[in-house]
């Protein structure tokens, strides 16, 4: 008979299979929060998004080398802009209705990193050292570099023929089900 404070009775069993890795993320969310805040307030805490701009900008400089739209300058150095600051660009000079949205969607890539460093950290089992402190520290910018900008989603949209493609496939999908 199941206790009612097994983790079955508690949550979904998708949550009960991953709990060491959610524990182990969660310092790592609560401080990409703290870090958000404060880099809000003062440009020094900028620092500490540094490793998630790195990868946010990376994500944008191989998905545009994959997808040909030739990437040709790449900076993390935060910079005024006129309405905050761009902690990073890169900047792509053959953005096309076939790469744009890969390329400037390529972030959400960065989302996989956190939880590829808690499965290596909780293979084990769960125990925290002092190495997680600096993974924390590494792995809290991580999720709030996975997120495009509006400048991003901007440029993701000369991909719309990808959606005009998408709904035919579904129309034609639904067409054939109906047929047979």
């Amino acid at each position: 008979m199941n206790s009612l404070f097994e983790c079955s009775a508690l949550a979904p069993s998708w949550f009960c299979d991953h709990r060491d890795i959610l524990i182990y993320l969660a310092p790592s969310l609560m401080l990409a929060l703290v870090i958000r805040v404060l880099s809000a307030r003062h440009p020094f805490f900028f620092l500490f998004t540094l490793a998630g701009t790195i990868c946010h900008e990376l994500a944008h400089l191989v998905a545009g080398k994959l997808t040909g739209a030739r990437p040709a300058s790449f900076t993390v150095i935060p910079r005024r802009i006129a309405r905050g600051w761009e902690l990073g660009s890169v900047r792509l000079t053959h953005v096309r209705w076939y790469n744009a949205a890969p390329s400037a969607l390529a972030p959400f890539a960065v989302a996989v990193l956190p939880f590829v460093v808690a499965w290596w950290r909780t293979r084990s089992g769960l125990h925290f050292q002092w190495i997680d402190v600096a993974l924390a520290f590494a792995v809290a910018p991580q999720f709030l570099a996975c997120w495009p900008s509006t400048t991003d989603w901007k440029i993701s949209l000369q991909s719309w023929p990808y959606l005009l493609i998408a709904g035919l496939a579904w129309w034609m999908i639904s067409a054939l089900r109906l047929m047979a």
